[in-house]
């Protein structure tokens, strides 16, 4: 059974300025999600699932149902505000998605096969999609095994403003915690995140999560109660959100499942920013230039 990709595409970019998912950084129109498709099918995933916010669903059709036709299965779903249990009232002021862990739980009808997550936005390189394939390869469809590949922290900064990550803590190759950080950014020389409006260093070094997950179809289960949780409480908050490590964190502490810890040796990058969108292209081209990529990914 090929494993399947979901991707978390429903972001509109408030920090970039605009959609960012479908922005061309190829020499022939290709967007970040066109290459994380093309390695997913290099290493053997059989079909690609789009969660997408409703205000940008039909434009994105109308790009990749055609760009992808023949190239690989596409299912596409929306991640609704009001997608939330039955009988839980949500403030009518929010217009924010609930995170991470609800995108992923919005495309539970839709998977039945071991899947990875990945963002929409962030260019992982395809020595990430090869070790996970490989993964899933040796775990067969063991319910409880799950996979996270991990970054240095260093290498995943933007040179145009802060951003978030989840900082790993593992042991014998596994993961054991998982903190999200939030406005990290490299301050002269040294990197910090803030806590409480305090600023705290952190090292370069640290293995950050990039939102580049492996798991079972069993994790929807474990999703939904806990976003039944989750949701019950913040229903009428307008930007609380439901992480994925969230769920993972709880996963390890209850030893309900083990998280592998993955490294991939590729560069990441991405576009947080509308400046970081140069830099993406540069980066781009040097591997196109190398041989890695052709120049037009679907001739």
């Amino acid at each position: 059974m090929k494993p399947t990709l979901l991707i978390l595409a429903a972001g509109i970019g408030s920090r970039y300025g605009g959609v960012k998912q479908m922005d061309q950084i190829g020499a022939s129109g290709e967007s970040i999600i066109d290459y994380s498709v093309y390695d997913a099918i290099k290493a053997g995933f059989g079909k690609v699932v789009f969660v997408l916010n409703p205000k940008i669903e039909k434009e994105f059709k109308e790009i990749y149902e055609t760009r992808l036709a023949g190239k690989i299965e596409t299912a596409y779903v929306l991640q609704k505000v009001n997608a939330v249990p039955v009988g839980v009232p949500v403030n009518t002021a929010r217009v924010k998605p609930w995170g991470t862990g609800h995108a992923v739980l919005v495309a539970k009808d839709v998977i039945n096969e071991p899947f990875a997550v990945i963002n929409a936005d962030d260019f992982y390189g395809r020595q990430a999609f090869e070790i996970l394939a490989d993964f899933f390869t040796q775990t067969g469809s063991k319910p409880n095994k799950y996979a996270m590949v991990g970054y240095k922290l260093g290498n995943t900064l933007s040179e145009n403003g802060s951003v978030s990550r989840g900082v790993c803590q593992s042991k014998d190759g596994f993961l054991t915690d998982v903190v999200e950080r939030t406005s990290i950014a490299n301050e002269d020389g040294v990197i910090v995140y803030s806590d409480n409006d305090k600023k705290v260093e952190i090292s370069g070094e640290s293995v950050v999560s990039m939102n580049f997950w492996g798991f079972s179809p069993r994790f929807f289960d474990q999703l939904e109660s806990d976003f039944i949780d989750f949701i019950e409480t913040n229903a009428s908050e307008l930007k609380a959100e439901f992480y994925i490590p969230t769920v993972v964190n709880e996963l390890i502490e209850n030893k309900e499942a083990s998280i592998k810890m993955l490294t991939s040796n590729d560069q990441w990058f991405g576009v947080t920013y509308q400046e970081d969108k140069d830099v993406t292209i540069t980066k781009v081209k040097e591997l196109v230039d190398k041989g890695i990529y052709p120049n037009n990914l679907w001739e």
